[in-house]
């Protein structure tokens, strides 16, 4: 029985993931789902697209990677896939929990493990009438959420299943507030309600954290964390033009990473997460801002190559050649003066701090080819073929 990669488009990730297996030597199958028909009914089941059936596919598959990218397709894959006695990494169980912010924090926090205090009120910021009007909510969503969270601290609004730093703003003053929360309109991202958070003062930078879990075995929280920084925009999301650097985890945060997987992968047998924190630095800083932010300008400067290699299309056609490129790309930003200079503060303040971090995400299907691998030194590949393989009989 075989390990198959389910995918809706074969990205770098995938990629990685057909390369690592075959480096490997294991027998991977290949599912994809975006453009398969799936089909059900008396006389069982078929799976095609319009060129190829994949029913000897499946027969031939005890384990599904799922790596559909859009959260909806995911979660209905892992479900699919499991009414077909294939098991899923992840499963649909913990698919349906980390596609909602709200629902990962609810768990952790069941959990007595760190988050930040977050408000959830499930109205809309406006309802319509039978006869069209319109009724705003805005104005007492934001009482609620004031009356929770000082305002001149800082509430940010989420999403609760954005991506990418989507639909995650900050509001500093009420005009703000009723605004942003006037933007939280029923969709795909955002399914119901709002959610409210405080402001975390992270500084400059939060934390990429990777746990998994082999069937038999304990947790594993790899010992460096991918560290997104800089000072564009308090979202320090790479998508939003932040710089990647390798932060080292003190044991006490490695320990509650590896309880927090336990804790979102409860009841499975293996499990993978990249688990999103940040810690309330405040006032404990240890260098100038004018002096970082130079750093930063400087390290910017230096991702410039790597950035280039990042865009080049030869990927497509020769994907271990532009890989290779792209690693050396890396080492070079990685040996500057001003990447050492940064990641020193990082993981200075990281261990100054240590007792103040929250975790505030979980992604069960993290990007990691680009950054992770390059920056922590784990390609995730590794993992994730490793807990599929441990869950074959």
């Amino acid at each position: 029985m075989s390990i198959a990669l389910l995918y809706e488009r074969s990205e770098n990730d995938e990629a990685g993931i057909k390369q690592t297996a075959q480096q490997l030597g294991l027998d991977l199958k290949f599912i994809p789902f975006r453009k398969i028909a799936l089909t059900i009914s008396k006389e069982g089941f078929n799976v095609k697209t319009k060129g190829k059936d994949y029913l000897e596919t499946f027969s031939q598959t005890a384990v599904v990677l799922n790596r559909a990218q859009s959260k909806n397709r995911r979660l209905q894959a892992s479900y699919f896939m499991e009414m077909l006695d294939k098991k899923t990494i992840n499963t649909s169980q913990v698919e349906f929990t980390c596609y909602s912010k709200l629902r990962t924090l609810l768990k952790l926090w069941k959990a007595g493990l760190p988050v930040p205090k977050t408000v959830f009120v499930p109205c809309d910021a406006s309802d319509f009438m039978k006869d069209h009007k319109e009724i705003h909510n805005e104005p007492d969503i934001a009482d609620l959420f004031q009356a929770e969270i000082p305002l001149t601290d800082g509430i940010v609004i989420k999403a609760d299943a954005g991506t990418h730093g989507k639909m995650i703003m900050l509001s500093k003053n009420r005009e703000e507030l009723l605004s942003n929360i006037k933007e939280t309109k029923p969709g795909i991202i955002n399914p119901v309600g709002v959610v409210a958070q405080e402001l975390i003062n992270k500084w400059f930078y939060d934390l990429r954290i990777i746990v998994y879990k082999e069937k038999g075995k304990q947790p594993i929280c790899h010992n460096t964390a991918l560290a997104r920084a800089g000072f564009k925009d308090f979202r320090t999301n790479t998508f939003l033009g932040n710089l990647v650097f390798e932060a080292k985890l003190p044991q006490c945060v490695i320990e509650l990473a590896s309880k927090c997987g336990d804790t979102l992968g409860e009841g499975n047998d293996a499990w993978i997460f990249a688990l999103d924190a940040m810690i309330n630095v405040a006032d404990n800083k240890q260098v100038d801002e004018t002096y970082l932010k130079t750093q930063l300008d400087l390290a910017a400067q230096e991702y410039l190559p790597v950035q280039k290699v990042k865009a080049d299309e030869m990927r497509l056609a020769n994907f271990s050649a532009w890989n290779s490129r792209l690693g050396q790309s890396f080492s070079t930003y990685a040996s500057s003066d001003s990447y050492q200079k940064v990641k020193s503060v990082i993981d200075e303040n990281i261990e100054n701090n240590k007792n103040a971090l929250v975790f505030h995400e979980a992604n069960s299907c993290p990007e990691f080819w680009e950054n992770t691998r390059l920056v922590t030194g784990l390609n995730v590949a590794i993992p994730l073929l490793k807990t599929a393989q441990s869950l074959i009989d």
